[in-house]
């Protein structure tokens, strides 16, 4: 029996896309849901980093094509990317934590996209998004990357958890799986 529901696939096939259609879906039906998306960030034409975007309207960089390459502070890169831990643990934080202590009457939603090399930075990060797949009254939304290169460890424990429905998102299939990502998040509500 599912309990969360996550979706995968390569970069840019449309992840956040479809987590940011399933999350309308929800919300007009009026249940109750929260969480971030990650955003890109551009400018004249070119990638220049990512945004974390709460469900409730704040933002903030996560990370952000780096200057210059020696910088003396303990800093996380990814590629090109330097990762902004403060502004990223700032806005998610206190949201997972929120949505941990909710009442268990009606089980929320939260999205959570996506746990990948950037976020994973954050050790209270990933402490938290174990509390919440351990939590009984959250029903967990959320994306993670196809196995590339070194494996992440959240992200392979997400995968084989036996209470987690992965789908493969592809150029394919990403207009026509909606429905089944809807219905599987309701499936796990009950």
């Amino acid at each position: 029996m599912s309990k969360h529901v996550f979706l995968t696939g390569p970069p840019g096939v449309g992840k956040t896309t479809l987590i940011q259609k399933v999350t309308q879906a929800l919300k007009s039906s009026g249940i109750p849901i929260d969480g971030f998306y990650t955003e890109e960030v551009r400018e004249g034409g070119r990638r220049t980093g990512f945004d974390v975007v709460t469900l409730s309207g704040k933002r903030g960089p996560l990370s952000r094509v780096s200057s210059d390459a020696s910088t003396s502070r303990r800093e996380y890169r990814v590629g090109q990317y330097v990762v902004d831990l403060v502004s990223f643990e700032q806005l998610v934080l206190p949201m997972l934590r929120n949505v941990n202590h909710g009442s268990d009457a009606e089980k929320k939603i939260c999205v959570i996209d996506e746990i990948g090399k950037m976020e994973l930075f954050s050790q209270a990060f990933i402490q938290a998004v174990r509390q919440t797949l351990t939590g009984s009254g959250t029903v967990v939304l959320g994306t993670i990357p196809i196995p590339k290169g070194k494996p992440l460890d959240l992200v392979e424990e997400i995968r084989s958890r036996k209470d987690v429905k992965v789908f493969n998102v592809s150029k394919e299939n990403r207009n026509s799986i909606l429905q089944d990502i809807l219905a599987a998040v309701e499936s796990c509500r009950r």
